[in-house]
């Protein structure tokens, strides 16, 4: 099987930063505008936790460490504006977490809301009750018990994302992401490549494959019980999945060529990928019950990296049948093909907002080199949202559930490693340490 140079370059490059020099190509003449949300945030008052006897797992009272956490996720979150300092301290409440005092102290900060609580031990369990009030009530506006064994901090870091998540719920209606997980690429000193899973901050990163051979381009499946990936067989690709309360693996689609880009329908009925099956690289379905193949792009050029819509009927996906890579839009059996990016000359690697408002990809600009981009699927509205030197490569987004942060590898500081960014290009968050090589990174789903 002969495999044209141009797929050739496309793996060449997914090996290395992770898919950003998928084809050769020069800096566009495109400018894209950024603009912020204009959306209000909630001002919130982190008053504190009392602590009891729940001990601590470092130097700081583990109520310190409760509000510490609490605040980061409601920042990261835009919905809430965390406003002052939370209480010295915090009195432990007999009354749950309900006492007069503090319900008087929430009534009079001015705050929209307040949030308090208190953690402590009760028969060998972790206890953390939790309140908040809303400044436009006399009564409290929400109040969870959680209990859990055993007990450490990572239960702990649970139970406050879990209350994060349950104020964004209630303030928009919508679930919140705390207790998301990013699955991601890391290499060892000695040039192995593994998958790990981190908490949606960075927190505990798992290894999650040992195979001292390379793992590539993960995607979890939409019930998170699996995750898809492409794994070296013999110098060929095989999509590989990994089941992961029990470590099992099913390979999918066999080592017989190049297999790359796996990405799971909506539905998780379909999963649809790259292969040079027949000579170069076109896209394809497996469907996961039947196990029949689908063959949808059949252009003479390279095409990969498939990205479904969030309902399912559409995919979005890199070819260079123009001569550069650009973004293409199909309905999910291949018909209705048609180009979505014109402005540059490399755009590649595109990926759905969970809403279906928003496609982002990685875009080349002036002066800037790779960086993350947005375009409406109707190719209407265009916006830039990372930026910085040509040095620092930003590539492999892909969205939280939220629709509201991405998560992508970039090459800032000289090493490549997952950062989180607002979908507007604020609040950049270096997620990852240490090591040689993070990347290829993909945010799981509610």
């Amino acid at each position: 099987m002969k495999i044209p140079k141009r797929f050739m370059c496309v793996i060449a490059a997914l090996l290395g930063v992770g898919g950003v020099a998928l084809f050769e190509s020069k800096a566009a003449d495109v400018f894209l505008e950024t603009k912020r949300s204009e959306f209000q945030k909630i001002p919130i008052w982190v008053m504190g936790f009392g602590d009891g006897n729940a001990g601590a797992d470092s130097g700081n009272p583990i109520g310190a460490q409760i509000a510490q956490i609490l605040k980061a996720d409601l920042t990261r979150s835009q919905v809430f504006e965390v406003v002052g300092e939370p209480i010295s301290t915090l009195e432990f409440s007999q009354s749950h977490c309900q006492g007069t005092e503090l319900l008087g102290k929430a009534k009079g900060s001015g705050a929209t809301v307040s949030s308090w609580g208190r953690v402590g031990r009760k028969n060998s369990k972790l206890v953390m009750e939790t309140c908040a009030f809303d400044g436009g009530s006399e009564d409290l506006a929400l109040g969870k018990r959680y209990v859990g064994s055993p007990i450490t901090f990572k239960l702990l870091r649970l139970m406050v994302h879990r209350w994060a998540d349950e104020l964004v719920s209630r303030y928009t209606g919508d679930p919140g992401i705390a207790r998301t997980k990013i699955v991601y690429v890391a290499e060892d000193a000695k040039g192995n490549r593994d998958l790990f899973v981190m908490d949606y901050d960075g927190f505990g990163p798992k290894q999650i494959t040992a195979d001292q051979r390379l793992s590539l381009m993960p995607a979890w499946s939409p019930d998170q019980r699996h995750v898809a990936f492409t794994t070296y067989k013999k110098n060929n690709q095989e999509i590989v999945l990994l089941h992961l309360a029990s470590g099992t693996k099913t390979t999918l689609v066999s080592a017989k060529s190049l297999n790359i880009t796996p990405a799971f329908s909506p539905n998780g009925k379909l999963l649809a990928f790259a292969s040079a099956t027949e000579g170069n690289s076109d896209i394809y379905t497996l469907d996961l019950t039947t196990k029949d193949l689908l063959k949808l792009t059949f252009d003479s050029s390279a095409d990969l990296s498939p990205a479904w819509s969030p309902n399912g009927r559409e995919i979005a996906f890199t070819s260079d049948r123009g001569g550069r890579p650009q973004i293409y839009l199909m309905s999910a059996d291949g018909s209705n093909v048609r180009r979505l990016t014109f402005e540059g000359q490399y755009n590649a690697a595109p990926a759905w907002s969970p809403r279906g408002d928003w496609i982002v990809y990685v875009c080349q600009l002036p002066q800037q080199g790779f960086k993350l981009c947005r375009i409406t699927p109707d190719g209407q509205k265009r916006m830039q949202i990372t930026s910085g030197p040509s040095s620092e490569i930003d590539d492999s987004p892909s969205w939280a559930p939220d629709g509201r942060h991405l998560v992508f590898s970039s090459t800032r500081g000289g090493t490549s490693h997952i950062y989180m960014v607002n979908v507007d290009g604020s609040g950049l968050e270096q997620l990852t340490t240490g090591g040689t090589h993070h990347s290829s990174p993909s945010w799981s789903p509610l």
